[in-house]
């Protein structure tokens, strides 16, 4: 039977699956020896971004509108097409204090906007957080514990809802080892999570986005990754707690990890069994963090440029990220926290386009491993004398065509046979 096989699997091989296709005329008999075409869609894979500034572009305002980090400011256009000829997963921001400044009015329509702009494009959509000590509304303040709680579960409600079938994974709760002990600025969710506990805190974002959307992916993510967040975990699902995936998050400011430490992180956080996204990923291509500071939010510096030297660099480290990643059996998602430098969180060269728009070496270095070495190439094969062939490629989605008719297929954990008919 001819086969069109994926270049080069090896190592990746458990990103591969294997469908049967036959092709038959309006007779249902099988064609023979006929040409036909495979392309590919989409990756199973999550390659994600952050799709924060992009908000504007898919409203069409014409006015600047900042987002938590600041924001690009111009070449929306160009950043959408950098974005989608790469990622296939966008996260948008619902940080509370943001979203919701005035309460009772949520920024609820110019979010689902860009999530249909994305959905549209074929991108999937992910929100960030649902609960977050850090950037809370000043509102809750002047609220008993009990209020808060009852807001909490209100704004997870009412966002899960309305974005249900648009939004449906969330970073359910957000850092929650530090969430009791956050002593940056006053807030109340810290408060409440003093009285409530962790467990009792990812209860309450779990328990309740979950009867919002019983088919919602939900997240635990943290910065974190000592013992205390795999306690954490521990503790949560010997609660009864169900959690969907599990976020690392992994700001490499300080200097990439390397291969070694981050096996050591894949096989701590493997061993629960639950899929592991890598929800915010940087690597500098710039003059890196100084090795002392504790909290990154600490180094405020005036100026932060990209180098040439630091470009190479970080193209050479990602590619290495990366292909640790998608070689490893747990993780589902990778998502790079942020895509230009205009805008970048802390001011930092961690963006993979330049200010300017043009493309650094990390986002080519990328692009040719999503659309290169881990793509289906567009190709043409013949069926056999049964009418068949074999498509075993990566996992994700596919356009087959032949004799004038066209059908997609997807492949998954499960090998599959699939009927091509006029």
């Amino acid at each position: 039977m001819p086969d069109v096989i994926v270049p080069r699997p090896g190592r990746f091989a458990h990103r591969t699956a294997r469908a049967v296709v036959t092709v038959t005329d309006a007779d249902g008999q099988p064609r023979p020896d006929l040409p036909v075409q495979v392309a590919q869609r989409q990756h199973e894979f999550a390659f994600g971004n952050i799709g924060f500034d992009l908000i504007p572009l898919a409203n069409g305002e014409r006015e600047f509108h900042s987002n938590v980090f600041g924001g690009a400011q111009h070449k929306l256009e160009l950043l959408a097409e950098r974005f989608l000829d790469v990622f296939n997963t966008a996260t948008l921001p619902f940080y509370w204090r943001g979203f919701e400044p005035q309460r009772g009015h949520p920024d609820t329509t110019r979010l689902a906007v860009t999530a249909r702009w994305f959905a549209e494009r074929g991108v999937n959509v992910k929100g960030h957080p649902l609960v977050w000590h850090t950037l809370a509304p000043q509102w809750l303040l002047p609220l008993s514990d009990d209020e808060v709680a009852a807001e909490v579960a209100a704004r997870i409600t009412r966002d899960v809802t309305e974005f249900r079938g648009l939004i449906d994974t969330w970073d359910a709760i957000n850092e929650v080892v530090i969430m009791p002990v956050f002593t940056a600025e006053e807030n109340a969710i810290t408060r409440l999570a003093r009285r409530e506990g962790r467990v009792g805190m990812v209860r309450l974002a779990f328990d309740t986005a979950r009867s919002a959307n019983p088919e919602a992916t939900l997240l635990l993510n943290d910065f974190d990754l000592s013992e205390r967040y795999e306690r954490l975990i521990d503790d949560c699902l010997a609660a009864g707690i169900r959690i969907d995936a599990l976020g690392l998050q992994s700001h490499m400011h300080q200097g990439y990890w390397g291969e070694e430490k981050t096996a050591r992180v894949l096989e701590r956080f493997a061993r629960f069994g639950l899929p592991l996204h890598w929800t915010e990923t940087t690597l500098l291509s710039g003059e890196l963090m100084p090795p002392e500071i504790v909290d990154l939010n600490d180094y405020q510096v005036e100026s932060w440029p990209s180098t040439p030297e630091g470009e190479e660099r970080q193209a050479d480290e990602l590619v290495r990220h990366y292909t640790t990643l998608f070689a490893a059996p747990s993780v589902a998602a990778v998502n790079y926290w942020g895509l230009t430098d205009d805008g970048a969180w802390l001011g930092a060269p961690s963006g993979l386009v330049r200010r300017d728009g043009s493309p650094k070496p990390a986002y080519e270095a990328l692009h040719r491993l999503v659309r290169g070495d881990w793509w289906l190439a567009e190709t043409e094969t013949r069926t056999d004398e049964y009418g068949q062939f074999t498509l075993d490629a990566y996992r994700g989605r596919y356009v087959v065509s032949g004799a004038g008719a066209s059908a997609e297929l997807t492949l998954g954990p499960a090998d599959v046979s699939v009927t091509l008919a006029p």
